[in-house]
């Protein structure tokens, strides 16, 4: 019989464990903020913290303007917010201005509660009628004048009808559009002119400008009036470029500057309370460990930021702005970083030059091998050139897929017909049918 035994021993193993703190999980998402996020944060630290006290700093909507006296006041005003007025109450003031209180405004105010936001009723008429007691006639009647009402489209069932009421207000909309919109919406979206113009004898070239003109409604009549907040963007840093060289700079006015306040802290030192100096003792660190991770943030990003400048400096000199294939990965290691710190560095974090904003994400660009010249290149840049071939084709007969295929092999960039397609629908650009063009 096989006994079993059981043999114990102490054994002393070292080990090395990085403790994620609450205070470096903070300072990781203190790198990943985008500016204006960390604004509201620095706002909530201090109204937690009686210890921080925040100086002055230029408001990010601030418009740029020379000196004067005038536009300095200008300057102030245009700091005071617009008072935002929803799609809701934009409608609701109009009928209590234009219609009388009768029955059929009261069937106009129940109807306008069902207005979504992009200005589309989501309700069934018939539905609606029950609920409020309205006959079918009294339903259509409330509808009309929900649909005269700005903007333009507001109070459409669907897409057709919302560009008929926008077409049907505009006194410069093409002869035949309302009526095409209305008999052969779905042919014209399908391109299938062919039809229309057999059914209504007007040449393609009538159907073309309506086409055209279609493009200039608006889908979403009502998502003008939605929230405009946070559309802001407040430039982490920026580049002006001195003898043909680039320059990096910290946008460091964009933020407030973060004081200790040292009067109230000795004044409530004197008190010689236990509770109070323990309070007092915690606050003052939370202070120094704000100032510090808020300095850290800053010297990352501009790290980044020189290196990103640097290895793109073609884009801030050259009037075509060409893009160099660059990865995280080569950032991280000039910089001595991890790959994640230079994606929280780069997400949301912009950069502002003469000629633009633009988010440091868009430096990034995934390289491209082709097999022609050997060279590498971004997607970027094979979307440019993709686009440049589009732009100068011969809108009569639009070149197919496979015909921007061989174009850009001709130009040593080898990639296939399924790329090619994938990144012409990343560019929202139709394929050769739908670009074809009748003038």
């Amino acid at each position: 019989m096989m006994k079993f035994q059981q043999q114990f021993s102490q054994q002393q193993k070292q080990t090395q464990k990085l403790a994620m703190t609450q205070k470096l999980q903070q300072s990781i998402q203190v790198l990943q903020f985008s500016a204006d996020e960390l604004l509201s944060f620095i706002d909530n630290q201090a109204l937690e913290n009686p210890l921080i006290d925040l100086g002055e700093y230029d408001s990010p909507i601030t418009p740029s303007k020379s000196s004067g006296s005038s536009e300095q006041i200008m300057d102030y005003l245009s700091q005071i917010p617009d008072q935002h007025t929803s799609l809701f109450e934009h409608l609701i003031d109009q009928v209590h201005l234009n219609y009388r209180d009768t029955f059929l405004r009261t069937i106009v105010l129940f109807l306008v509660e069902y207005i979504d936001l992009n200005g589309f009723l989501t309700i069934d008429l018939e539905e609606a009628g029950k609920l409020v007691g309205g006959t079918p006639i009294q339903m259509l009647d409330a509808l009309t004048l929900i649909q005269q009402l700005d903007p333009a489209g507001v109070g459409a069932r669907d897409l057709r009808e919302c560009l008929m009421l926008q077409t049907e207000r505009d006194d410069y909309a093409p002869p035949m559009a309302y009526l095409i919109l209305e008999e052969f919406f779905t042919e014209m979206a399908e391109r299938k002119w062919d039809k229309i113009s057999k059914a209504l004898q007007i040449p393609l070239t009538e159907i073309q400008k309506v086409f055209d003109y279609v493009q200039t409604l608006t889908p979403t009549p009502g998502a003008a009036f939605g929230s405009t907040d946070g559309l802001y963007i407040v430039p982490d840093l920026r580049v002006t470029v001195e003898k043909g060289q680039p320059i990096v700079k910290s946008n460091k006015r964009a933020l407030p500057e973060v004081r200790f306040q040292q009067q109230y802290f000795d004044q409530l030192k004197q008190s010689g309370d236990p509770e109070v100096l323990s309070y007092l003792d915690n606050k003052a660190q939370e202070f120094e460990w704000l100032k510090k991770t808020l300095l850290q943030r800053g010297d990352t990003i501009y790290r980044v930021g020189v290196q990103i400048v640097a290895r793109q400096k073609e884009f801030f000199t050259q009037p075509d702005r060409p893009l160099k294939p660059l990865v995280l990965r080569e950032v991280a290691e000039e910089l001595g970083i991890h790959e994640s710190t230079v994606s929280r560095a780069v997400n949301g974090k912009y950069l502002e030059t003469s000629f633009g904003v633009f988010e440091l994400k868009l430096f990034f660009g995934q390289k491209v091998s082709t097999q022609e010249s050997g060279d590498d290149l971004t997607t970027a840049s094979i979307k440019q050139q993709l686009k440049a071939l589009i732009d100068e084709e011969n809108k009569n007969k639009p070149l197919s897929d496979q015909k921007l295929t061989d174009a850009l092999k001709a130009q040593g960039i080898d990639i296939s017909r399924r790329t090619v397609a994938k990144y012409r629908e990343a560019m929202n650009i139709p394929g050769s049918s739908k670009r074809k063009r009748f003038e």
